[in-house]
């Protein structure tokens, strides 16, 4: 496995500032070239060939393809800078609570929200590695179960598009209220991540802040093999 220093970006450099100011506009963020394209393809290989737990899209209802869950023991360098996006997140998710009018705060450390979680019933590890072949797909959804969710989450792609395979954009929709769903998709390259809306966020409209619904999904793929990765915060019931 790759040393932490493979990592092509140091989190701390970001323009969090702008990542925050996307994310208030759009519901998401993009984090190009968050892993080396070393790293990515090295995690795809380790996770494939661990024992982690193998669920089909469809016995899930979320579509076509392989879930990889990777349970509470994240291979590096995923569990380091979960815990780093983490602190910055937070103070972006607290602003989010500040302005919708909700009293709750996030803790600054992700092992005290984790605690948090344990405490409410919540400790089935949410993050998993997707692998979609030829005509798999997965459908629009959100991973928002349980009374404490984060209300972001990271992607990242761990394939290179246009050579791995064709299709599978990442998309995005949001609903506004009394206005169509408005489709995003995310140009993803390999290594690179996103920071996206878990389910709800904050918009600012001519008469004040409302919550606009988010949901995510990956069109289907035409050919060739997508792999994913999905880091969530919070842990299910």
């Amino acid at each position: 496995m790759p040393r932490m220093e493979a990592l092509a970006v140091n989190a701390s450099d970001w323009e969090w500032a702008e990542i925050g100011r996307q994310l208030d506009a759009e519901g998401y963020a993009m984090l190009p070239g968050l892993l080396s394209a070393e790293v990515a393809r090295s995690l795809a290989r380790q996770v494939a060939g661990s024992g982690t737990a193998r669920i089909p899209l469809a016995a899930c209802d979320l579509g076509c393809g392989q879930l990889l869950y990777l349970g509470a023991d994240l291979p590096e360098p995923l569990g380091h800078w979960r815990s780093v996006l983490y602190r910055h997140l937070a103070v972006i998710a607290n602003r989010w609570n500040a302005i919708s009018g909700n009293a709750g705060r996030y803790p600054a450390e992700l092992g005290e929200f984790l605690l948090h979680n344990r405490q409410a019933g919540q400790a089935r590890p949410q993050s998993y590695m997707s692998r979609l072949g030829a005509e798999d797909y997965m459908v629009l959804h959100q991973r928002n179960a349980g009374k404490q969710v984060f209300p972001m989450q990271i992607v990242v792609l761990l394939s290179e598009p246009d050579c791995d395979f064709q299709g599978g954009e990442f998309v995005m929709t949001e609903q506004r209220p009394r206005m169509q769903s408005r489709p995003s998709v995310l140009p993803l390259r390999l290594g690179d991540a996103a920071v996206i809306a878990t389910a709800e966020r904050p918009f600012k409209g001519a008469k004040g802040y409302y919550r606009v619904n988010m949901k995510h999904a990956v069109s289907r793929v035409r050919a060739g093999e997508r792999i994913g990765l999905e880091l969530s915060f919070h842990e299910a019931s």
